[in-house]
């Protein structure tokens, strides 16, 4: 069977995908086909330090490069945070715990997963490392710390995701970007609601003209950087 996947179904393809039931399976099956649109893009283009991301710069942090690419390390650095937060919270699941709520954050950390192996399948040598996080602020074995960070980490999802999208070039990857933002918004409604029920959509993130705000790669990565003990340079990264 070809692995050729025409450009017009791709996306949507992939994240269909996404949203059925993970298995590493089923996902890295999809990968052959579903980011030759994007991977192909990356591997033929020569490495160039400043474009393609993973390499130290002069003052030791890893670059997430520039462009295109280096958004897409942008996006897998903090996929990456949200995947290593959701998995720790599976694993060392918090007191009292709820089937319910366990199924529910099963199925996140799923997604967060799935994203994460997107991105590094689909930047592929231009991926960044695999960063190490540091998690000692949070108390995993209580559900208000782990539930007000899961809130915390899928707001500034949501806006991170919301502030780049300007800054990207291809629209194949602004339309990607965009049903993936769309995912983190459905998990930043189900946390909050966990904590507060009927809460999911307050003033706190939503505004008077009914939209969720948007920051800048500097304002989201000032603010993960309290749990990502990797540093990163993203100084290549474009601003408008």
């Amino acid at each position: 069977m070809s692995n050729e996947v025409s450009k017009e179904s791709q996306p949507d393809s992939i994240l269909e995908e996404m949203a059925q039931p993970f298995s590493r399976r089923n996902f890295f099956g999809i990968m052959g086909a579903g980011t030759a649109l994007m991977v192909t893009a990356a591997a033929c283009r020569k490495y160039n330090p400043g474009e393609g991301g993973g390499h130290h710069t002069g003052n030791g942090g890893v670059n997430l490069g520039s462009g295109d690419i280096g958004i897409l390390n942008y996006a897998y650095a903090l996929e990456q945070l949200e995947a290593a937060f959701y998995t720790q919270v599976i694993a060392t699941p918090y007191s009292r715990i709820s089937s319910t709520e366990l199924y529910y954050l099963k199925d996140v950390r799923d997604h967060e997963i799935a994203h994460r192996e997107f991105f590094k399948a689909a930047l592929g040598s231009m991926a960044i490392q695999k960063l190490e996080v540091n998690f000692s602020s949070i108390n995993f074995k209580d559900r208000t710390s782990v539930l007000g960070t899961a809130k915390a980490f899928e707001d500034l999802g949501v806006s991170a995701y919301n502030g780049a999208g300007k800054l990207i070039s291809n629209a194949d990857y602004l339309t990607i970007a965009g049903k993936i933002v769309s995912v983190e918004a459905r998990h930043a409604a189900l946390i909050r609601d966990l904590i507060m029920p009927g809460s999911f959509a307050d003033m706190t993130v939503v505004d008077s003209n009914g939209l969720d705000g948007a920051r800048t790669p500097d304002e989201v990565l000032s603010i993960a950087g309290a749990y990502i003990k990797t540093k990163l340079d993203a100084s290549n990264l474009p601003t408008s």
